[in-house]
């Protein structure tokens, strides 16, 4: 206490308060779970990521996802998908939200019920992992949020994907 000049709080404090934006926390909890999950899916081209609203964003791609018209996971997913799942077993106050996309190919009759069964496959994988299926929402946008111009292979391949979204909510 003395050795601080009896601020030892204070920062802690402020730091809290500054690490709370749209509701949302980036606590130590969500920094540490950030850095396992960048260990965690190194090689595997999964983009880990802090948002502005203070969420922790997986991006991950088609290749180690799903094949071509499916919502079956693959296996790779697994191997992303069980660390992150380990992490959140013992935290009731983390939420997730899962949104599958596709490219632009085939019709929104075919692609939007198939962002919606790949977030689904996603959630249900998760669960079986023991994440509380109440603390996880999906969606699915079909082609309609590109990251890529859709007239290229390598484009159209960057827009299907997952992504998953942990928030760990303010007190209120």
């Amino acid at each position: 206490g003395s050795a601080t000049g009896g601020k030892a709080g204070t920062g802690a404090v402020i730091g809290g308060a500054l690490g709370a934006v749209a509701g949302n926390l980036w606590s130590k909890r969500m920094e540490d779970r950030r850095t396992a999950m960048e260990q965690a899916t190194r090689g595997t081209n999964v983009e880990v990521s802090r948002t502005e609203d203070n969420q922790l964003k997986l991006n991950i791609p088609n290749d180690i996802s799903f094949d071509t018209g499916s919502a079956a996971i693959k296996p790779q997913l697994r191997a992303v998908l069980d660390p992150f799942a380990s992490s959140l077993q013992n935290d009731p106050t983390a939420r997730l939200m899962i949104v599958g996309h596709t490219d632009s190919t085939g019709s929104a009759a075919i692609n939007n019920p198939l962002s919606v069964e790949r977030a689904q496959s996603v959630r249900d994988y998760l669960v079986t992992r023991g994440v509380p299926g109440a603390r996880v929402d999906t969606a699915g946008r079909g082609d309609r949020e590109p990251i890529a111009e859709n007239a290229t292979d390598a484009g159209r391949a960057k827009n299907r994907r997952v992504e998953i979204f942990l928030r760990e909510p303010a007190p209120a």
